[in-house]
C-alpha cells in the first residue's frame, strides 16, 4: 500500500491558479498525476463528474463508448447538466437528437450490436427527454446572457446620461 503524501492545499491552490499542469504539479509535490487529480479534488479545484445515467441507461462495450449516439447522448446531458460544451459539439448533438425526435425515432443499445435506431416509445422516448432538458438549460442560458448584456446595456445608457448631463 503506498504512503499518503502530504500536499499544502494552498500550495497546490497557488500553483494550480498559476496554470500549471497535473504533471508539473505532481513533479513539484513527488506524487503521480493521479494524486494531484486527487488532492484537486479533495482541494474543491475541479469541477464534479456529471452524470450520464440517465442519458445512458446502459452498460456499454469499450467499443461504443465513444460512437456517434454515446457521444451525442452525454453532450446532450452535460449541457442539461449545466457545463458548458463547444457550440460545435452541441449543435451537431442537438441536429442529431432533433432529426430522431422528428422522425419518431429514438436510440436502444444491444452489446453486441451497438446503438440502433428505433420508432419511439411516448411514454419513455429518451433521445427526446434528453433534447428537451438540453434546449432548457441552453434556452435558461441565453435568458441570462441577454439579462446580463441588458443591465450592461443600462449602464452605458445612464452613464451616457451622466456625461452628457455633465456637460
Amino acid at each position: 500500500m503506498g504512503r499518503k503524501a502530504l500536499i499544502d492545499q494552498e500550495e497546490l491552490r497557488r500553483l494550480a491558479g498559476q496554470g500549471l499542469s497535473n504533471a508539473e504539479l505532481a513533479a513539484r509535490f513527488g506524487v503521480s498525476e493521479s494524486g494531484i487529480l486527487q488532492a484537486k479534488r479533495a482541494a474543491g479545484l475541479s469541477k464534479p463528474m456529471l452524470d450520464h445515467s440517465r442519458a445512458i441507461p446502459w452498460k456499454l462495450d469499450r467499443a461504443h463508448n465513444q460512437s456517434g449516439p454515446a457521444t451525442n447522448l452525454r453532450n446532450l446531458s452535460s449541457v442539461a447538466q449545466g457545463r458548458a460544451i463547444p457550440t460545435e459539439k452541441l449543435n451537431t448533438a442537438l441536429r442529431w437528437a432533433g432529426r430522431l425526435v422528428a422522425s419518431g425515432m429514438d436510440v436502444s443499445y444491444e452489446p453486441g450490436r451497438g446503438f440502433l435506431e428505433v420508432p419511439a416509445a411516448p411514454e419513455d422516448w429518451l433521445v427526446e427527454r434528453m433534447l428537451n432538458d438540453a434546449r432548457k438549460a441552453v434556452d435558461a442560458d441565453h435568458k441570462d446572457h441577454a439579462e446580463a448584456s441588458g443591465r450592461v446595456a443600462e449602464g452605458r445608457a445612464e452613464k451616457a446620461v451622466e456625461d452628457h448631463s455633465e456637460r
